[in-house]
């Protein structure tokens, strides 16, 4: 019970400072779960968000999800979402009704601008902790997946290519390719 109480406070803390949505939030949760808590490894970590982009659902709450199985069960899952959804649904209900009421405004775009900016930041932010914390970790540089990235960031900017055929794509080529390194 008291490792479900932790799981719930954890993840309400996560889901209370979870301003810009999922990619904005894995920093977040990445702060909690490897460096605070040490229920993983910055390894598992980068796997589980790698299994989350091909999950649907919202990334903070798979996220979540995934720890809360791992660290209790189905139990453990439970308590994690909801510990993220919590806390956004009841601070989402005041700014809705006072977005809804005064989106007109200068003030109000203007802080919606500023906030725009610092989620980009934090996406950068966690990007960059992954891919440093992948290399530390020793898993170096895997020049397929290098590869894979690059062709991928191709089709995406330039052909605009559905990114769930995307992934698959990606995931059949690793299946075809990696056998054979």
């Amino acid at each position: 019970m008291k490792l479900l109480l932790e799981i719930v406070w954890t993840f309400m803390q996560i889901g209370i400072l979870s301003f810009g949505g999922g990619y904005a939030s894995v920093s977040l949760v990445e702060k909690q779960i490897v460096t605070i808590r040490h229920w993983m490894t910055y390894s598992e970590f980068a796997d589980i968000v790698a299994i989350d982009e091909l999950t649907p659902g919202p990334v903070a709450i798979n996220a979540a999800t995934f720890v809360g199985i791992r660290m209790a069960g189905v139990p453990g899952a439970i308590a994690a979402t909801i510990g993220t959804i919590l806390p956004s649904c009841l601070i989402t209900l005041l700014p809705a009704y006072l977005y809804k009421r005064y989106r007109d405004l200068t003030l109000v775009n203007g802080a919606v601008s500023g906030l725009r900016s610092m989620v980009v930041a934090l996406i950068a932010s966690t990007t960059i902790s992954i891919l440093l914390n992948t290399i530390r970790a020793g898993c170096g540089f895997d020049f397929v997946a290098i590869g894979l990235f690059l062709i991928a960031l191709f089709i995406l900017r330039r052909y605009h290519v559905n990114p769930i055929l995307l992934m698959l794509g990606c995931g059949l080529a690793g299946l075809l390719i990696y056998p054979f390194i």
